[in-house]
């Protein structure tokens, strides 16, 4: 009788990964051949490999804008994203965003982190930016001081899936950037090293103004004005509505 072969479950695959990758002597960012390798692995991760499964936009959007067809709709737009922890340690994080449609992530950055990101299903609108080198920055001429930073425009597009892994690094690849879901869509990102305040990992939130906001001579070295913006630090959005869910994908084997 001809002994059956085990597979262990992709979440497990990339536990594993992962956990071989990104330790503390690991040079950050990771190596190109990792990078390539976990991005490879992740290409094959689907929403039931996670215990999700597809939602219907029809369902999230809603239908006309009158009377109680209205009513229902405001509240879909207002569900928040939820968060799904898979595992976290000190050298990388995985975690699953769930996004209902019109829902943002508004522009934030990941200090000193590469991210993984994989859409399991729907659209997401993504816009991210890079910190032009050497830094520029310009102070606002209103009433209310605050300066700005001039940031170069990486990515404006709307991803589907199915459709390759991203990967942002500390300095490029779009370390700033923000999401709006388009349709219903989720994305499992792994960050490494993780979120860590008291060794400066922690995100901060910016709003981009248009380059002729605050442009007062020319400073573009390639691409027109329209790839580039004026990015201030503002605090943590008060509309960010986010809340904690429970991973019910297969159990990993740490």
């Amino acid at each position: 009788m001809t002994k059956k072969s085990f597979s262990p479950p992709k979440i497990q695959e990339l536990y594993d990964l992962c956990k071989a990758t990104f330790t503390h002597s690991a040079s950050s960012p990771p190596h190109p051949q990792a990078v390539q390798k976990l991005s490879s692995l992740l290409d094959t991760v689907g929403p039931a490999d996670v215990g999700l499964k597809e939602e219907n936009p029809d369902e999230d959007r809603g239908h006309g804008l009158s009377g109680l067809d209205q009513l229902n709709r405001v509240a879909r737009l207002a569900q928040p994203i939820t968060y799904l922890d898979i595992f976290e340690s000190e050298s990388f994080t995985m975690c699953i965003f769930c996004f209902p449609t019109s829902s943002v992530i508004p522009l934030h950055d990941h200090p000193g982190m590469t991210v993984f990101s994989k859409i399991l299903y729907g659209s997401l609108h993504l816009k991210a930016y890079d910190w032009v080198e050497p830094a520029l920055f310009r102070e606002s001429k209103g009433p209310v001081y605050f300066p700005v930073r001039l940031a170069k425009l990486v990515a404006d597009e709307v991803l589907t899936a199915p459709c390759d892994t991203s990967v942002l690094y500390p300095k490029t690849g779009g370390n700033l950037h923000c999401f709006t879901a388009v349709t219903p869509c989720a994305v499992l990102d792994i960050l490494t090293p993780p979120y860590r305040e008291d060794a400066g990992r922690r995100s901060t939130y910016y709003h981009d103004y248009p380059y002729a906001a605050f442009a007062n001579r020319a400073e573009i070295r390639d691409g027109n004005e329209e790839d580039y913006a004026w990015l201030a630090e503002i605090e943590t959005p008060h509309n960010l509505y986010m809340r904690p869910g429970k991973y019910v994908g297969p159990t990993i084997q740490a």
